[in-house]
């Protein structure tokens, strides 16, 4: 998917692991849409439009995009060699400095509040809205909420608000946005850049992937009022803000590559042919064993049916970052 992010809609209410297998994310994004304009199949699967944007949920009515996550094989060749070269070259670093990879994480987390003006419908969210997620991050990403517990934590340094109109809203793949993070972005490749604000295309939000050479921009874009207490339906208890830092750390959607293939690279994450939409209940679009893994962060559903990563996420996101942000 080349530049492109990983777009994840979000807002589908118009549609009524533990095997290590680690793909590189080098140049790839991830990216969050809001409601889905997807069609419903037979047996609840969603048939996904067929134009070229991977990777978009979309409010009712909405112009449909294609989701550009979606990876050909010779893109999942490319991204395993390049983390197996990336794994070798930390060890070598590593060994030279005597270090050990590292197993538990505090991620710092900079936040950059994008407004048009002063006013809560320009954008100027309060601070509370914002710890919150951060609040959020960490039950998540600790398995309070009923997954597995992986190693990261996460500290927010800064709240950074920025009034300029000509970033709002923040257009996904603009000179806007490039221009936007090439002077907002601070840290190292391990310093999470979250970008706050309304979105474009009712996308919820992207990110990108990890890569060897940091990239100006790395970092994930969340629409503000899918935080705790906004006012995204469906969409406000922070599992748009869970599921971008989830791409952030290299994870795929829980539907990359349909039933067939290496799927999401996660072996403990049952094949789904599909985003999942709603809170629906037995889905099953594979013939492989296991039910649609629809309570899965890195699904679509809405965030009232999203509360785990399995073991098999937790091992991929810290290989990764050993491999590409570990400092």
């Amino acid at each position: 998917m080349g530049l492109r992010p990983n777009l994840l809609t979000r807002r589908a209410a118009g549609v009524a692991s533990t095997t290590l297998a680690l793909l590189l994310s080098t140049a790839a994004v991830g990216v969050v849409p809001a409601a889905s304009a997807f069609s419903a199949a037979p047996g609840g699967a969603c048939v996904e439009p067929t134009d070229s944007h991977a990777n978009a949920r979309l409010k009712p009515g909405a112009a449909a995009k294609h989701e550009p996550n979606e990876l050909t094989a010779k893109q999942v060749r490319e991204r395993d060699a390049d983390l197996a070269a990336a794994l070798r070259e930390r060890a070598t670093f590593r060994t030279g400095a005597g270090t050990a990879p590292l197993a538990t994480v505090t991620i710092p987390v900079v936040v950059h509040v994008i407004q048009e003006n002063s006013t809560r419908a320009g954008g100027n969210i309060p601070d509370s809205l914002i710890t919150a997620q951060i609040n959020v991050l960490n039950q998540a990403y600790a398995g309070a909420t009923g997954g597995a517990a992986t190693a990261f934590a996460f500290r927010l340094d800064a709240i950074n608000r920025v009034t300029n109109p000509s970033w709002y809203p923040i257009v996904e793949g603009s000179s806007a946005e490039r221009s936007m993070k090439s002077s907002l972005r601070v840290g190292g490749k391990n310093t999470l850049n979250m970008y706050l604000g309304e979105l474009s295309d009712d996308l919820l939000g992207w990110a990108t992937f990890p890569q060897r050479r940091l990239n100006s921009m790395d970092g994930v874009v969340v629409l503000s009022e899918s935080l705790p207490g906004g006012t995204a339906t469906n969409y406000n208890q922070g599992d748009t803000g869970t599921h971008e830092v989830g791409h952030w750390l290299n994870l795929y959607h829980t539907f990359q590559g349909g039933c067939g293939g290496s799927g999401d690279s996660v072996s403990d994450t049952p094949a789904e042919a599909s985003p999942a939409y709603q809170c629906p209940t037995g889905r099953n679009t594979c013939s492989a064993a296991g039910l649609d893994p629809i309570t899965n962060f890195m699904d679509y559903t809405y965030d009232s049916c999203m509360y785990q990563f399995t073991p098999g996420q937790a091992s991929r996101m810290l290989t990764a970052w050993n491999a590409y942000r570990a400092a």
